[in-house]
């Protein structure tokens, strides 16, 4: 197991830098034309159209009956068996902060390359933490952690690799973490929120799906003791009155998901297309971005920031580029010709 990530206090690694930095890209590339087109993120640029929110759910704070609703909505979606196995919190990313808190001192095996927030959490509350590249060397760990399908590279492990990995770390008191944050889009059976394996906690993402990030809202399913356990760290009130009305709407809105499940797939087969005219190889993605690899990677990169268009840079993979969909037809004609000067 890789150790490399492993520091703490005063040599800690820098904050770990995210896509959506628009402000800071274009203070960097100031003649850039404008408006900018985020590419550099995951998240749906065409958004569920938020619903209208009854003005006392700004008002006042959330109710019981709001926080049931919107776990009840999350549970039909992602066919978990009761509302009692899911918590509601102000996205995945506070739940990552949680979870390290409720295990003992502990070996955790991160499956990488991957989202680095999963290390960087649990590094921080004193946990050794490993990367591990192979699926195998994570039953060796006390807690094992898996994005699936993964980011940046869209591979995608099957739900029996995933039982087995829960079923060897429940016999030695472990637990297995799935990040499912872009499941969503995927079969229904490649997610483990149906029919949970001991040991094991599925992280659900609502905000990039739906294309409502601003919404902070994500969920964890497990046993109902666990979900108890999570409840009582994220304390009263976690998700806003607001956040509960939109996710409630959306979530039991299955025609607009269908319809972005198709729209998505078309437009990723055309971004396909178009970073393959260009000559770039597409390695891997989900329905929401597409990883590429080129050696010039750097220059590419630099070429599209000066046409305003922000792509995903990875420092510890140089020659990797993530692009995510554009949203709108203005959107797709500025990136083809773009993409021909880069390349």
């Amino acid at each position: 197991m890789d150790d490399r990530a492993t520091s703490t206090g005063a040599d800690q690694p820098e904050a770990i830098l995210h896509g959506g930095d628009l402000a800071a890209i274009s203070r960097r590339y100031p003649d850039a034309p404008r408006p900018w087109i985020d590419l550099s993120t995951g998240i749906n640029p065409i958004a569920y159209p938020v619903p209208t929110i009854p003005p006392a759910s700004w008002a006042r704070l959330p109710a019981q009956a709001e926080d049931d609703a919107l776990c009840a909505a999350a549970a039909a979606r992602y066919g978990v068996a009761g509302p009692e196995m899911i918590v509601a919190a102000p996205g995945t990313q506070a739940l990552l902060q949680i979870l390290p808190r409720l295990r003992p001192r502990s070996r955790v095996a991160v499956l990488a390359p991957t989202y680095e927030e999963h290390a960087l959490c649990w590094r921080r509350c004193g946990h050794r933490v490993g990367l591990v590249d192979d699926v195998d060397a994570l039953a060796d760990a006390d807690v094992a952690v898996v994005v699936n399908p993964n980011n940046p590279t869209g591979r995608l492990l099957p739900r029996d690799v995933l039982v087995g990995l829960a079923a060897t770390l429940r016999r030695r008191d472990g637990l297995l973490i799935v990040d499912e944050a872009f499941i969503d889009l995927c079969p229904a059976d490649a997610s483990l929120a149906a029919d949970l394996p001991p040991a094991t906690i599925v992280l659900r993402s609502f905000g990039k799906t739906y294309g409502l990030a601003g919404v902070r809202l994500g969920f964890a399913i497990d046993s109902a003791d666990v979900v108890r356990r999570l409840r009582d760290e994220l304390g009263p009130w976690a998700v806003s009155g607001p956040a509960l009305a939109i996710g409630t709407t959306a979530l039991a809105d299955a025609a607009w998901l269908e319809q972005t499940r198709a729209r998505l797939a078309n437009d990723c087969q055309r971004i396909d297309d178009l970073l393959s005219k260009a000559g770039c190889a597409v390695i891997g993605g989900t329905p929401l971005f597409r990883l590429i690899t080129s050696p010039n990677a750097p220059d590419i990169a630099e070429r599209l920031a000066r046409h305003g268009i922000h792509v995903r840079r990875f420092p510890a993979q140089p020659s990797w580029l993530r692009f995510g969909l554009p949203g709108n037809a203005s959107e797709w004609h500025r990136l083809a010709p773009a993409l021909g000067d880069a390349f």
